[in-house]
């Protein structure tokens, strides 16, 4: 059987990716339940970070241990890929002594060079275009909170980057609407909004995208390596604020999420994430099931 890699949610079929999430809520229940559950018992995952990580390091290694195997974390200054060891070299290397790869770097080509000479699963922990795991973790939220996400409406606040390129991929996948609301300039990636544009639309007017939605997600203004561009983007996003009261625009039952770490009072009002619509605690607990489910299925079909 080929190896099966997750690089973005086009990787696996809605169906899949359903089931992943029902087996994610399973498998939060077992854990729950403190009932002892092994299928990763003598498998071991290698984790290579190239980009700084809370809660992607912590949520790979606690999924492995929980399930009976181990992790190796692998900085940039702890392998050779920090010297100049090619891609491929690499990839091949690791591919016969651990039994999948999970990869939290920059550029999103780097990570797809790896997979291709990758002999075991290789999954996409965030690149600057996608972060298809966080994806997983926030529609098992919805999923454990108001059902399925099919036909909902989903609005995005702020940056087109590459969580908002997921929300976009998750659109087609999970079969809801997707309204992005940013300011000009920033827009997601094109084509990838083109080819989905039965599934995504641009709504520059903030209080119209939000009404009636089902879902708000955001995030912060200037991600991993746009530092520098910090204040510029403040003054370009300050009218794209999550809070409360535009949280009363939507949906009396809608929910907010954000994939975390939290700048209040830029992205959110100071007091969104204690909001009783606000589910980010959750969400970001539920990396840990989803990621489990994920490398169940990678590493056991």
């Amino acid at each position: 059987m080929a190896v099966r890699h997750f690089l973005t949610l086009l990787d696996l079929t809605p169906t899949e990716l359903n089931q992943l999430i029902t087996r994610a809520i399973e498998l939060k229940k077992i854990q729950k339940e403190n009932t002892l559950f092994e299928p990763m018992k003598n498998r071991t995952l290698g984790m290579i970070f190239e980009k700084s990580s809370t809660r992607t390091r912590v949520s790979f290694e606690a999924a492995m241990t929980q399930c009976g195997g181990n992790a190796i974390f692998l900085s940039s200054r702890d392998t050779q890929l920090g010297r100049g060891e090619p891609v491929e070299d690499t990839a091949r290397v690791l591919s016969g002594m651990v039994d999948c790869i999970m990869i939290r770097t920059f550029e999103h080509s780097k990570i797809e060079t790896f997979a291709q000479y990758a002999s075991v699963p290789v999954i996409n922990a965030l690149t600057d275009d996608y972060h298809p795991c966080q994806l997983l973790a926030d529609m098992q939220t919805f999923q454990e909170e108001r059902g399925s996400i099919k036909n909902k409406i989903v609005t995005w606040v702020g940056d087109g980057n590459n969580m908002c390129n997921s929300y976009i991929n998750a659109a087609k996948q999970f079969g809801f609407k997707l309204r992005i609301s940013c300011p000009e300039g920033f827009e997601p990636n094109k084509t990838l909004l083109e080819n989905n544009k039965n599934h995504a639309q641009l709504i520059p007017d903030l209080a119209k995208a939000v009404s009636g939605t089902h879902l708000v997600v955001t995030d912060v203004w200037a991600s991993m390596g746009q530092e520098e561009e910090q204040t510029n983007r403040a003054k370009a996003f300050a009218s794209y604020q999550v809070s409360p009261n535009l949280m009363d625009l939507a949906d009396k039952n809608a929910l907010f999420m954000h994939c975390l770490p939290a700048h209040r009072g830029e992205e959110i009002s100071i007091d969104m994430l204690d909001d009783s619509r606000s589910v980010v605690w959750q969400e970001a607990e539920n990396r840990l099931h989803a990621q489990k489910a994920l490398l169940e299925f990678l590493m056991t079909a």
